[in-house]
């Protein structure tokens, strides 16, 4: 991998000249005053150069002189010892960023507030890959379920010293058979990506981060309660800290998709997080970036090449993103639930589709076309996908053609409309109604939200169809989408389609 370019020094010494005299005590005997000229001349010389100083600051987004000291903040691990075979190094940097437990490294209060009770698992509980393109203009970040059916090559157990042959595990078990390396030996077996750096974060460096940015946005549009982590969000818009963030990130009793969803929860979150960092100037600050990096670095662990020079190609790079320049996506599923001897029941990759997503982080290419802004207002976030909601249009008026409009619209939108809208019994509806099974209520919400002003009437024994009788108050059908997209596992977002947006409900 080409080396990251590096930031020009900025001298520690003053501008050419030497230091000048102190004040006070004996000093050297004075030159002859030269001329004024050459006075002013020296004085716009330290002009220029103080200012090209600040130039060089402010396009490396930080500098050595600012970040000097902060490699020994950072605990070391030799995580590409000894590594052979490995694969063909690509353009971009790729970097494994895992998340383990420790857990025992947080005070007693805080395990019991944020229910951060049991032993560690000494595990990783998350698995990205982080790929930074060339250009240091785009993050495509790609999800690695920790239950996926994985295979190690041979290695030394950490714990027992036993060596084992290559055999079948759960991803996430890799880590506590052979730490750091036999992970990213597992990981590079699989994707075929050669890793370039390993980053390491624990439950308390990831509060920390959090924390130190003055806490990060989420939205939600639906409640989320997870009696296991003690989550409980109201629907709309809040502002997490590190402990409430850490039981955001990782709930998994919030419905059946458990790590699926986590995972969209995960990247979402990643989303947000990178909105604050790059929203709030922190870039920009070196002195500030200093502060941040420094309370996050004690506490983590990153492979021995990752230094000064890789945090400033990073923030290079962060200085100039946008949630747009991101893009998410967990590596494909083939087969759920695939029973393995002696492990249990892993996900199994779709080799077809998984080899599509780490062909482009080979290539450094974009995980999905670009797709363009669409103008107008930001979509109304809603809790179904209008693509699984069958609606039956009824004109409530006498207005002709009132029925198809409606239908169309709402075909438009996205939702399931039977195409063959008829008249109503009652001719003379005001407001636009939206009758629905009680059973369906999530959906009724979500088409609700798309007409708005409608009145939702809940209708027992309906049955999953709902109906919109259209009254003489409809004006138009406004855009909604799922808040929670497709639980696919090889859907591919942009940070800005799943950050909160203008339409989300307010706190």
């Amino acid at each position: 991998m080409p080396t990251p370019p590096r930031s020009p020094r900025v001298p520690a010494s003053t501008p050419r000249g030497g230091p000048p005299p102190q004040r006070g005590g004996p000093r050297p005997s004075p030159r002859p005053p030269g001329p004024p000229v050459r006075r002013k001349r020296r004085r716009r010389a330290m002009r220029v150069v103080t200012a090209l100083s600040v130039v060089v600051l402010a396009s490396a987004g930080i500098g050595h002189a600012v970040l000097s000291g902060l490699d020994a903040d950072i605990a070391r691990v030799d995580a590409f010892k000894d590594m052979k075979n490995r694969p063909r190094a690509g353009d971009g940097m790729n970097v494994l960023l895992v998340g383990t437990d420790g857990r025992d490294r947080i005070g007693e209060e805080e395990r019991r507030r944020y229910r951060l009770g049991g032993a560690p698992c000494h595990c990783t509980d998350t698995i990205m890959i982080v790929h930074i393109s060339e250009d240091r203009e785009r993050a495509s970040v790609v999800s690695l379920p920790r239950d996926s059916y994985a295979e190690t090559p041979g290695h030394t157990d950490v714990t027992t010293g036993e060596h084992h042959e290559g055999h079948p595990l759960k991803l996430n078990a890799a880590y506590a058979e052979g730490g750091p390396q036999l992970t990213i030996r597992t990981v590079e077996n699989m994707t075929h990506v050669k890793i370039d750096h390993y980053l390491e974060v624990d439950f308390t460096s990831f509060m920390k981060t959090v924390d130190v940015l003055g806490g990060v946005r989420v939205c939600t549009v639906e409640h989320l309660k997870d009696s296991h982590t003690g989550l409980d969000l109201r629907p709309g818009t809040h502002k997490l800290m590190g402990g409430q963030a850490l039981q955001y990130v990782r709930a998994r009793h919030l419905d059946g998709a458990s790590d699926l969803s986590r995972m969209k929860r995960q990247q979402r979150f990643l989303a947000a997080l990178i909105d604050r960092a790059t929203s709030s100037g922190l870039l920009l600050n070196p002195l500030r970036f200093r502060e941040v990096t420094q309370a996050v670095l004690g506490s983590v662990r990153a492979d021995k090449g990752f230094g000064t020079d890789e945090l400033l190609a990073l923030g290079r790079a962060m200085r100039n993103f946008s949630p747009s320049s991101s893009e998410f996506t967990t590596v494909p599923i083939g087969q759920m639930g695939y029973a393995v001897k002696g492990v249990g029941s892993t996900l199994k990759w779709d080799p077809a589709k998984s080899e599509r997503i780490f062909d482009a982080l080979r290539e450094d290419e974009p995980l999905a076309a670009h797709k363009p802004r669409p103008k107008g207002p930001a979509p109304v976030l809603v809790p179904v996908d209008p693509a699984q909601i069958r609606v039956q249009v009824e004109n409530g008026t006498h207005t002709a053609g009132l029925g198809k409009r409606v239908d169309d619209g709402l075909a438009a939108a996205g939702f399931r409309t039977t195409r063959a809208p008829r008249n109503a019994a009652d001719r003379a509806v005001g407001r636009t109604v939206v009758t629905f099974d009680p059973r369906w209520d999530r959906s009724a919400k979500s088409l609700g939200a798309a007409l708005p002003g409608s009145e939702l009437r809940p209708v027992a024994g309906q049955g999953p169809t709902l109906k919109v009788i259209a009254g003489a108050d409809f004006r138009e059908v406004v855009k909604v989408k799922p808040a929670n997209p497709s639980q696919e596992s090889d859907t591919v977002v942009r940070g800005d389609e799943v950050v909160c947006g203008e339409t989300a409900g307010k706190q």
